[in-house]
């Protein structure tokens, strides 16, 4: 299987666990966990160069979008692929959320049995 560096962003711990666990089941996977916006940030300032960052849209400080245009901003990051994980996930939230240059959006609760599958998927059918 392909390795898969992936940056997951969310203020929950429980998420962040259950997401831990359920991408580690993909052997293949390199995680870092991130409890915010801005320590996202800094893992991306400390040299982490993910394949696919997955961001949780609602964080109090630094929210998903807002990361989202400050990870663009920096050049190693400009065109690494976000895929947004909310419950929020209405069709017209969905499009909003692309708009801001989200490759797609994973609906919480998820799946954890074919999490890093369906990020897998995502990137295949993007062509990432």
């Amino acid at each position: 299987m392909t390795p898969l560096k992936i940056l997951h962003v969310d203020d929950e711990d429980d998420i962040r666990e259950v997401a831990a666990f359920a991408l580690e089941l993909d052997p293949a996977v390199e995680l870092r966990s991130a409890a915010s916006g801005q320590a996202a940030l800094s893992v991306l300032e400390e040299g982490f160069a993910p394949d696919v960052i997955l961001l949780d849209v609602m964080m109090p400080g630094l929210d998903g979008p807002g990361a989202l245009r400050l990870i663009r901003q920096r050049s190693e990051q400009a065109t690494t692929p976000v895929i947004f994980m909310t419950a929020r996930a209405q069709s017209g939230e969905v499009d909003q959320y692309r708009r801001l240059g989200a490759l797609d959006v994973i609906t919480k609760p998820f799946d954890p049995m074919i999490l890093a599958a369906d990020v897998r998927a995502i990137l295949a059918g993007a062509g990432a």
